[in-house]
């Protein structure tokens, strides 16, 4: 491990220790490190590259609980990923109901509706309808990359958060042509999920980033974790290090998928009117777990600086920051 900062966006990966390495002063950390075996991977997960690195005296256990993190996120996927046809999210898009949901998907849907209702609408798995009609107009050379307000205005009535219906195990969409996207928050949810696999397996001390990332206990050296949070692809240096202590950090960029050559289309919607240009070029978010930082950092994309303050009172865990497209500082959002 490292104590470099970790650039937000920059990998996906889990870096752990057990405590018997990582709360150690330094000086003997340093001398036990070299004969404490490093087991990694590396390869593709959540259609990103990925690396996990785990320190632990027992490389066996540490190689078993490198694949149970592979298990898990793959898990996952076949719960909540858009792009395999027979995931438990593309079957409900696809069928406007699931019976006998996985439980994995309902919690999250709950708290995706939590979180909408906590944003007033900004957060809202119901865009991926936006995401579909502006695709479509991306990919037609013939004619403008952006759709007219006619089919804004057409396809915004089936954007709505409250038609989703859950009740035990059964989901559904109660207005047709409905369709969810979980990608402002699946991230953060199963970054949270490795976590906890990690923790109950006795790590104590870990940094995960599945997409999202949350630091456990404490790196080495017994010091916090620190993250670096840069402001989008076209400001990859750190903007600001932050010490992160069982603490979640995400970030929101429109300019991470753009769909339009000069950037001003995103795969960012705006629920309310469709637009795809967030009012931010970047948001950060602390929270205590990575599902809220993650969907925070998305609903701020669309919320003013007030809006934002009210939300982070709710919680005196959260905090936030944001890029403004005429700035090159993150600026501190207050409650």
């Amino acid at each position: 491990m490292t104590s470099t900062p970790v650039s937000r966006r920059r990998f996906i990966g889990i870096v752990a220790a057990t405590s018997a390495l990582t709360g150690v002063p330094w000086a003997a950390k340093a001398m036990q490190a070299a004969t404490t075996p490093l087991s990694s991977w590396q390869g593709v997960a959540l259609g990103a590259d990925a690396q996990l690195h785990i320190h632990h005296p027992d490389p066996v256990f540490a190689q078993l609980l490198i694949d149970q993190a592979l298990s898990e996120v793959q898990r996952l996927e076949r719960i909540f990923s858009l792009y395999q046809k027979d995931s438990a999210l593309r079957r409900l898009n696809r069928d406007g109901y699931l019976k006998h949901a996985p439980g994995d998907l309902t919690r999250l849907l709950l708290e995706s509706k939590r979180i909408s209702e906590l944003t007033d609408g900004a957060f809202d798995p119901t865009v991926q309808v936006l995401w579909e009609l502006y695709s479509q107009a991306a990919q037609r050379s013939d004619k403008a990359s952006i759709p007219d307000a006619a089919q804004i205005s057409r396809t915004l009535q089936q954007v709505d958060h409250q038609a989703i219906y859950i009740q035990d195990d059964t989901i559904e969409l109660q207005r047709p042509g409905m369709a969810l996207t979980l990608n402002g928050i699946a991230q953060g949810y199963i970054t949270d999920r490795i976590t906890e696999q990690l923790k109950q397996a006795g790590l104590e001390h870990a940094l995960v980033d599945m997409g999202e990332i949350r630091g456990l206990g404490m790196a080495p050296g017994n010091r916090p974790w620190r993250v670096g949070l840069a402001g989008d692809q076209a400001e990859p240096v750190s903007l600001l290090r932050l010490d992160v202590h069982n603490q979640a950090v995400s970030t929101s960029s429109g300019l991470g998928t753009a769909l339009s050559r000069d950037g001003a289309v995103t795969h960012l919607f705006n629920p309310a009117n469709g637009q795809a240009r967030p009012l931010y070029r970047s948001v950060s978010v602390v929270a205590g777990n990575a599902t809220i930082a993650d969907a925070l950092s998305t609903a701020f994309s669309w919320m003013s600086p007030p809006a934002i303050a009210r939300v982070l009172a709710s919680d005196p865990g959260l905090r936030a920051w944001v890029l403004p497209y005429d700035g090159n500082q993150l600026v501190a959002m207050h409650s």
